[in-house]
């Protein structure tokens, strides 16, 4: 009977299997629905590829379908790539006979890589489609992008094979120097706002020449790239205010992919290398999303940094070894290991600025200050701080120290340092006790210092550091340090600590 019963069941769905038309594809003839009709691919550099866009289609309709071509309008010709459901059709370009379940949906990414010589000479758009059906009976999603044009800096590559490098110490490094005579670029020691510049590898500037990047300019490094500084050169930035709100005025330091989502990523490219013996000058440069914003080692002049923004570096915002540096109206935020290393000893001297490290990490600060060389535990060498001065500024961060001191064993070695008037968040009684801490009793080092108070900054997130009316930095500088006007060109009135005059967030924030 069981075995009679077991049979009857094979029997009734083997004949209603055979009578299903679920996987009888019929011919699309449109109603397919898609996840946008236009699909934007933000701005890219003209030959370089894209980030990978998403399109989801849609099948609502009760039936399986096949979809005869899914193409670009410009078929083997378009500078997009598509792949359909993991396929990769005719080059990516042309797919045949797609099939879709009812009620079902599929995934089409979405790459280019264009010329814009290839875009429409007046806007610099690169446009195409993607079409679903056949002639006649196309459904269409838009494809849009903005190529911009740049100029392109790179290693020669030789016959043999290899590539150009630079000497540094005992050691080669993939990169080039600069060119004052270039056959196609003509002077490449000077950076202009006429179009942005695409490092790749480092950029070096050879010994006794000046590299300067005028107000406007934009510099973008591709992965490992940077500029190089070699011993008795200079690298001199000349930005200038911005107009309100915007950044035109600004020389903009960043990494080569332009898409919104890499705007904040960390560690897009390498530094900006003052190699010993080098110098420079930086005035109105935003500098972001690097390894090390600014590394700066054994400097043979004062380097400057006035009216900088330096945020979002993987390891140190500004990374000085024996330097020798001055900085005013500076903003350094966000930074894997210190938002500012004065390490090795040199002299060092901040007026009004904000230092403020929220990275996700308990071993991080604001400003590391030292005058010693580690191996482990093991102090190998100690180097004269002559002086680590840092004046109306604000030190701040996520973590209960935000300032650490470091000094060498070695007595006979300087460790000069002093906050004047600064807002500092340090809370730990451990450290308290050490004698470089003595915050209540040493005038000295510590003169109207003001400790744990919120500064109350507008927007940490999107490195917006200006601070409130209610900032606890509000009024405590020292009258006869104070430089102004403020980063954003606005008289101190009230004499505040850090980089900002205090106001009133706008309502649009």
């Amino acid at each position: 009977m069981r075995n009679f019963i077991l049979l009857s069941c094979i029997g009734i769905l083997t004949f209603l299997y055979s009578c299903r038309s679920d996987f009888e594809f019929q011919k699309s003839t449109g109603g397919l629905r898609f996840s946008r009709d236009t699909v934007y691919l933000d701005t890219v550099f003209t030959n370089i590829g894209s980030s990978t866009y998403t399109l989801k289609v849609y099948n609502r309709s009760d039936k399986d379908i096949k979809i005869p071509t899914i193409q670009l309008g410009k078929g083997l010709d378009s500078k997009y790539r598509i792949t359909v459901d993991g396929m990769t059709g005719e080059n990516n370009r042309v797919f045949r006979d797609v099939e879709m379940l009812a009620k079902d949906s599929m995934y089409i990414f979405i790459e280019t890589t264009a010329d814009v010589a290839q875009a429409d000479p007046t806007t610099f758009l690169y446009t195409d489609q993607i079409q679903f059906g056949e002639t006649g009976n196309f459904q269409n999603v838009e494809l849009v992008t903005l190529i911009q044009d740049a100029v392109f800096l790179y290693p020669q590559r030789f016959d043999d094979g290899t590539t150009e490098t630079l000497p540094l110490g005992d050691e080669q490094i993939y990169g080039f120097f600069l060119d004052e005579d270039d056959p196609n670029h003509g002077n490449e020691y000077l950076f202009t706002d006429e179009k942005p510049y695409v490092i790749y590898g480092y950029a070096g500037v050879a010994p006794g020449k000046t590299l300067t990047i005028q107000a406007g300019a934009r510099v973008h490094f591709h992965d490992s790239s940077g500029i190089l500084v070699a011993n008795t050169a200079t690298i001199n930035v000349e930005g200038t205010a911005s107009s309100q709100g915007t950044q035109d005025g600004e020389v903009i330091f960043e990494g080569d992919r332009l898409e919104p989502l890499f705007s904040d990523i960390p560690g897009q490219w390498g530094a900006i290398w003052l190699t010993p013996g080098s110098t420079g000058n930086f005035s109105h440069a935003t500098i972001k999303n690097g390894s090390i914003g600014l590394y700066i080692q054994a400097n043979a002049g004062t380097v400057t940094i006035n009216n900088c923004q330096i945020y979002d570096n993987s390891v140190y915002g500004v990374y000085a070894q024996t330097a020798n540096i001055t900085g005013q109206n500076t903003v350094i935020n966000s930074a894997g290991e210190a938002t500012l290393a004065c390490t090795l000893g040199g002299s060092y001297d901040f007026t009004h600025c904000t230092f403020n490290n929220n990275w996700q990490s308990s071993s991080q600060f604001a400003v590391l200050v030292n005058n010693r060389l580690m191996d482990g535990t093991q102090e190998i060498q100690g180097y004269d701080l002559t002086a680590a001065n840092f004046k109306n500024c604000i030190i701040y961060g996520s973590n209960q120290v935000e300032m650490l001191l470091q000094k060498s064993q070695d007595q006979s070695k300087a460790f000069e340092y002093s906050f004047d008037h600064c807002l500092l968040r340090f809370n730990n009684n451990t450290l308290a006790a050490n004698p470089l801490y003595n915050f209540e009793e040493n005038t000295t080092r510590y003169p109207g210092l003001k400790r744990n108070l919120n500064p109350r900054f507008w927007n940490i997130g999107t490195n917006n550091l200006r601070i409130t009316t209610e900032s606890g930095a509000v009024g405590i500088a020292n009258p006869l340090n104070v430089f102004s006007p403020d980063l954003d060109g606005n008289a101190r009135i009230t004499k505040d600590a850090g980089a900002y005059q205090s106001a009133d967030i706008p309502e649009e924030n």
